[in-house]
């Protein structure tokens, strides 16, 4: 087992409907997903399908030392950053073999295109 940080993404307090700014909010959005992907401080990410408690997607974060840190570490996101998403955090525990899923799924998603 292995320690990581769980981060559930909820809807936030911006109510923007303006669609320019949504597009640009969310290409941050995916372009710091991909910034924590290459930095590897992001194991998994993706969104969650429609529920009652405004839950969005979720984020699994690994050797950050501290929820605070974690905190600050999503700041970095735009969408965060503008209250497009709100943050919950939590210490999770899972398969220390998680860090392997990105790199495997990257081959699969190789041989099948």
């Amino acid at each position: 087992m292995k320690a990581y940080i769980l981060a559930i993404l909820k809807t936030g307090t911006n109510p923007t409907t303006d669609k320019t700014e949504l597009q640009e909010l969310f290409r941050g959005h995916m372009n710091n997903i991909n910034r924590l992907v290459a930095e590897g401080k992001l194991v998994v990410a993706g969104p969650l399908g429609k529920n009652d408690k405004t839950y969005r997607g979720i984020f699994i974060l690994k050797d950050i030392a501290t929820i605070d840190a974690a905190k600050e570490l999503l700041q970095t996101d735009p969408a965060v950053k503008a209250g497009i998403f709100e943050v919950e955090l939590y210490n999770w525990y899972g398969s220390a073999a998680l860090p392997e899923y990105l790199p495997a799924s990257d081959k699969i998603w190789k041989i099948k295109h």
